[in-house]
């Protein structure tokens, strides 16, 4: 799959600053503050309620902010146009049961403005389900139907992927092909920000943010965060740093 990088594109992908969201009571995000690096996987991770999804969606302009900004590309958000460089894979599935894999990857392809099969062939591919591109959704396995979503935020060649605890629900052995998926997309100069609450997933990322509360308790690579925390495994670290901040319970 060919990926046109442009130049001319901040060093940044992803800018959020010092940004809230409140819902009715639940305080979402609470001036949370991170930058994402052009070709990077991005790891935010965090137990569930701790605002990933929210800020994912906010990314994305899902979510408008009460205040703070994100810059997505260079682009402040919200910015429809923007949308047609960034693919979003939901915690949920969208897929439609009785659509074939093919006829789910260029239906979402074409809502992005892509209707060229050479790139929905390629996209199929790289999720290895060529072989199974005339089978009805329906019929998959759990974790073929995560690889036809994979393959449905990829068609359109989008240069930021965000894609939401997307190894939810799959064995060990299929969640380590995801990864190594998502490695070989920023082979091709794709930006990632993954959202988990597995924390041995954190070693497959080139930066962390740790997310407690709507917060962003701390941020670096596995092992600088595992440094600096004074432990070697990644859960302790982020107890760590949780009770460093003094972080309370989880946001809904």
């Amino acid at each position: 799959m060919n990926h046109n990088t442009n130049d001319t594109t901040p060093e940044y992908a992803v800018e959020v600053h010092d940004v809230h969201k409140r819902f009715g009571e639940v305080h979402a995000l609470q001036g949370l503050s991170l930058r994402t690096r052009k070709g990077e996987i991005y790891g935010l991770l965090g137990p569930n309620g701790a605002g990933k999804s929210t800020l994912i969606r906010t990314i994305v302009g899902l979510h408008e902010p009460d205040s703070g900004s994100v810059t997505v590309l260079g682009t402040r958000i919200p910015n429809k146009d923007i949308l047609a460089r960034v693919g979003y894979m939901t915690q949920a599935s969208a897929l439609y049961n009785d659509l074939t894999v093919w006829q789910n990857v260029a239906f979402f392809a074409g809502l992005m403005g892509c209707r060229d099969h050479d790139a929905i062939a390629e996209a199929i591919e790289f999720v290895d389900l060529s072989h199974r591109k005339d089978s009805r959704v329906g019929t998959l396995s759990g974790g073929m139907r995560q690889r036809v979503s994979l393959a449905s935020v990829l068609a359109h060649k989008p240069e930021l992927i965000l894609l939401d605890e997307p190894t939810v629900g799959v064995d060990p052995q299929l969640r380590f092909q995801f990864w190594d998926h998502f490695r070989a997309m920023t082979d091709l100069g794709i930006t990632l920000i993954v959202s988990s609450h597995v924390m041995d997933e954190a070693e497959r990322c080139d930066r962390l943010g740790f997310v407690r509360s709507g917060q962003l308790i701390a941020e670096g690579t596995s092992l600088s965060l595992r440094e600096q925390a004074g432990t070697d495994d990644i859960e302790q670290a982020f107890l760590v740093y949780a009770e460093q901040k003094g972080v309370g319970n989880n946001v809904q």
